[in-house]
């Protein structure tokens, strides 16, 4: 794998709740290195700066998926992880400054620093992020400065001020830990770290080739993104990103779940279900799930019956037959909260509350409203209630199957008769207002494919036509006076949308344009990375450069353009 910039893709590990990075807080970058945490939030608790006769160095910082350098010169400082919680440092010709993060430190916030004499360590305790961060010197000159000294702004260890070479290493812990001892060598630590990711990278994305130049790179946005169960994540899961957007949010995780399922099933069963921990009893799913909180002020789109419905496919064996009854509890709960809770006294349709509700915060849908009926929750709700039929009859219950093929078909017939006005779908206020938009939100019902009437399929995907840029389709049309080129869902590119389109668009017939939107996104990933989303014109990356969801994206639609190249290719055999 290519080396990566750790001002867009911090360096970490499986398991670890920290990595180092340039970003240190929302859209915020320091000139050094830092380690930053996600638990309790995000925060960088300490900075790392490598340093020459106690004096800051200019270095090139390098980072591939088991190692980042600093260099200057011939003098190098190197890290990385031995595990999940214990971050190897060494250095030649160049110390390393660690130093609390916060300039101020109070009795009840900031980063205490101290000399434990029980482990020969320093210890910074993080007010923050409520765990301690162990520097443990293992070969090399050290200093320290600040130590207990409540209220000093300085609190910091500097090993290898003296040229030499030295070693050390950085334990995140409770509250004790037995003295740091290890018989791996530096380079062990490394080779152990590049054949874990190595290992995932084959079976995540085995058919990867240099047409898929962007693979591994995607591959370990995955990886190092993933933490151990911790806090309100009970399950091994995977975080939207290690920059800023450190959580879990109930519709990101089913992409992360898709892309995972070939190589790492059990993994990506836990994607699906980490949510699906935090159901009400009402059947609502979580807005979002960190290490500290579950937010429920808002919802997210039910595309969780699309996503077990691919799951079915891309899970070696199809879905685990001992999982199927509370698979089926649980995703029934989730279609009975919007039929039950959101649709208002004689209504057929569901409504959304908020844009966050639909996942397209600001999208022009919602402009100057709140409760809308849309067609995309409609079809999200056809295609789920549709598969929760499929699970039951895998489960042997015929008469539910029936009712919830008879619930998916009323829906359809609703949205078809209410929504679409013969040209395009609209959107519904509960005041029976309607309104068409050049939000592509108004166009997501191609994801139903061939269960649409032929010309209503066609028009949709005459509509994804003119949202279609170089890019990739824009989330607002182009020509439209409310997009935005950074505008979030006004304009920009996003991976979910594009995903749930090209799979409409192939299924229900429009091959060609499936083509043309799979291959547009996966170009602008392999020029522009993962970001969180992109410029509809130009490609560049917007906001969180690290997101998973994207990497997912690239992943989904490379593995199946390579199945469908695979496919197509003439079988050679020789004569007899």
């Amino acid at each position: 794998m290519d080396d990566f910039s750790v001002r867009e893709i911090p360096f970490s590990h499986p398991g670890a709740w920290f990595g180092l990075s340039a970003v240190v807080g929302l859209a915020a970058y320091a000139d050094d290195l830092h380690l930053v945490s996600h638990r309790n939030g995000m925060h960088a608790v300490l900075s790392l700066t490598p340093v020459s006769a106690g004096d800051r160095v200019t270095t090139e910082v390098r980072a591939n998926a088991a190692l980042l350098t600093w260099s200057a010169g011939r003098a190098r400082v190197a890290a990385a992880f031995e595990s999940p919680t214990a971050l190897r440092v060494s250095g030649t010709g160049l110390g390393l400054r660690i130093a609390a993060a916060d300039d101020t430190l109070t009795p009840f916030t900031g980063t205490f620093f101290f000399h434990d004499p029980v482990t020969s360590s320093y210890v910074f305790t993080s007010y923050e992020t409520g765990h301690r961060y162990r520097v443990t010197v293992l070969t090399g000159h050290e200093d320290v400065r600040g130590a207990s000294a409540l209220g000093t702004a300085e609190r910091a260890v500097v090993v290898g001020g003296d040229g030499g070479r030295w070693e050390l290493v950085v334990e995140e812990l409770t509250t004790a830990r037995e003295r740091f001892t290890t018989a791996a060598a530096f380079a062990d630590v490394v080779a152990s770290s590049r054949r874990s990711f190595e290992q995932f990278t084959d079976r995540v994305a085995p058919w990867r080739t240099d047409r898929t130049p962007a693979a591994e790179l995607a591959c370990y946005v995955l990886w190092s993104a993933a933490v151990s169960p911790a806090g309100f994540l009970g399950r091994p899961a995977v975080l939207m990103s290690k920059n800023w957007m450190d959580k879990v949010w109930s519709w990101d995780h089913c992409f992360n779940a898709l892309a995972l399922a070939p190589g790492v099933p059990d993994l990506a069963w836990d994607q699906l279900q980490v949510v699906f921990d935090h159901q009400t009893p009402q059947g609502a799913l979580p807005d979002s799930i960190t290490h500290a909180e579950v937010l429920h002020n808002f919802v997210k789109p039910p595309v969780h019956g699309w996503a077990v419905g691919r799951l079915r496919a891309k899970l070696p064996g199809g879905l685990p037959a001992a999982d199927l009854p509370l698979l089926y509890r649980r995703l029934a709960a989730w279609t009975t909260f919007w039929l039950d809770h959101r649709r208002a006294p004689g209504e057929v349709l569901p409504h959304y509350e908020h844009g966050n509700d639909s996942g397209w915060d600001n999208a022009t849908v919602f402009d100057g409203r709140r409760l809308v009926q849309s067609a995309d929750l409609a079809a999200f709700l056809v295609v789920q209630s549709g598969e929760l039929a499929r699970l039951a009859r895998d489960l042997g219950d015929a008469a539910a199957a029936t009712r919830w093929d008879r619930r998916a078909a009323a829906v359809l017939d609703a949205m078809l008769t209410t929504l679409w006005d013969g040209t395009a779908f609209t959107s519904r206020a509960l005041d029976g207002t309607t309104r068409t938009t050049a939000s592509l939100l108004d166009l997501m019902p191609v994801i139903l494919g061939t269960a649409l009437p032929p010309d209503v399929h066609a028009k949709l995907a005459e509509g994804v036509a003119r949202h279609l840029t170089a890019v990739g389709p824009a989330t607002e049309r182009p020509d439209s006076p409310h997009y935005e080129a950074d505008g979030y869902w006004r304009g920009p590119v996003w991976a979910p949308s594009t995903v749930l389109i090209e799979d409409g668009l192939r299924r229900g017939g429009a091959v060609d344009l499936a083509d043309r939107v799979s291959a547009r996104f996966r170009a602008t990933c392999e020029k522009s990375g993962f970001a969180e989303n992109f410029d509809a014109r130009t490609g560049e990356g917007l906001r969180d450069r690290a997101y998973t969801w994207t990497a997912a994206a690239y992943l989904l639609l490379a593995a199946d353009a390579e199945a469908r190249r695979a496919a197509a290719e003439p079988v050679h055999t020789r004569p007899l």
